[in-house]
């Protein structure tokens, strides 16, 4: 390929969501990717995509909003241009209410949601039914939002790369020349490549945990499940996804241990439809996260025609349609629209 307009290093869902983006307006494209597509954080196995509670507004959450609203035609366009499905559905989330103070808390966010979400997606307060995939709610009440939504990683990760060959983009497994804008897309590395290029520490790595299961049940459409940092999320394919631990230490950062173990007992004792259901995958790795656990985008200081799409750490795919528009409008057009608190500075 010659001529090449916008050159993005990384394989994850950050780079490939800009590179789609690009070659989506006609740019030419080249993806550089020195290990596997999809080899590190984003080749995980859960691809939970859920809003910020609707209150104490930012910047941070009215971009999630934006852009979790804009998943739907961003996945089905790559599905159209690929041929092979994503995962991506938006079929909400319940929550269970403890207790009085948080019922009351619940009914706020409610009002809230109905201002700041636009009318576009609620979060509503309703009784629990009793049905067998349901949380059990000592208030018998249960958060339903109806803006959460899932992805299969790998699927989604695949389907991105083929919609980039169909739309004329390459793909280079190993180096190659940078050409046009480059985009740094790569992760772990490139946050600490980010940190000592300009001489402070930008972020680091939080390992994350996380198991796939196959219960007897027909999950497929169902809602995810949270309560307590534990995310329960049903994929198309009839397995649902157990996730995951924050851990700032570890010994190895690939390998599952009692952790997940632990994660897993969760799980079952919260969900009883899945007591039973055999595990088939465990998955460890390191999450990219800034400082302030927002995204870090701009242009690299001092490395002129150089761009930045990094942190993405738990909100990588929700964030990604978003951050793929703002990169690509920064790097082929000089349009500024990031937000200041994910500029580099």
């Amino acid at each position: 390929m010659t001529s090449v307009q916008v050159t993005v290093r990384g394989g994850g869902i950050l780079g490939l969501s800009i590179a789609w983006e690009a070659a989506r307006r006609g740019a030419r494209v080249r993806v550089i990717e020195t290990n596997a597509i999809g080899a590190g954080a984003s080749g995980g196995i859960v691809g939970a995509m859920n809003p910020h509670v609707p209150e104490r507004w930012d910047v941070k959450k009215a971009f999630q909003l934006d852009s979790l609203l804009m998943a739907q035609g961003f996945w089905d366009g790559v599905a159209a241009a690929s041929g092979l499905a994503t995962g991506y559905a938006r079929l909400g989330r319940l929550q269970p209410i403890a207790d009085q103070v948080a019922l009351d808390l619940a009914r706020e966010r409610e009002e809230n949601a109905r201002i700041l979400w636009q009318g576009q997606a609620q979060w509503r307060v309703r009784p629990s039914t009793g049905a067998l995939w349901e949380p059990a709610s000592a208030s018998g009440f249960l958060i339903e939002d109806t803006l959460s939504a899932r992805v299969n990683p790998r699927m989604a990760i695949a389907a991105l790369s083929a919609a980039i060959r169909a739309a004329g983009g390459e793909i280079v497994l190993g180096d190659a020349e940078n050409q046009g804008a480059v985009v740094w897309a790569t992760g772990l590395a490139g946050l600490l490549d980010l940190g000592e290029s300009v001489g402070r520490v930008m972020g680091g790595g939080v390992k994350g945990q996380a198991a796939l299961l196959r219960p007897q049940m027909a999950l497929a459409a169902a809602p995810q499940l949270y309560a307590e940092y534990l995310h329960i999320v049903p994929h198309d394919d009839g397995t649902v996804a157990i996730g995951s631990t924050s851990e700032n230490q570890w010994t190895d950062a690939t390998t599952t241990d009692a952790r997940l173990d632990k994660l897993l007992d969760q799980a079952r004792a919260f969900c009883p439809a899945l007591a039973g259901a055999k595990v088939v995958d465990r998955w460890a790795g390191l999450r990219p996260r800034a400082l302030n656990r927002a995204p870090l985008l701009g242009a690299w200081p001092q490395r002129a025609g150089h761009f930045v799409a990094n942190g993405g750490f738990k909100i990588g795919f929700g964030m990604a349609p978003k951050i793929a528009k703002v990169m690509v409008d920064l790097a082929l057009n000089g349009q500024a629209d990031i937000p200041d608190e994910f500029a580099l500075k």
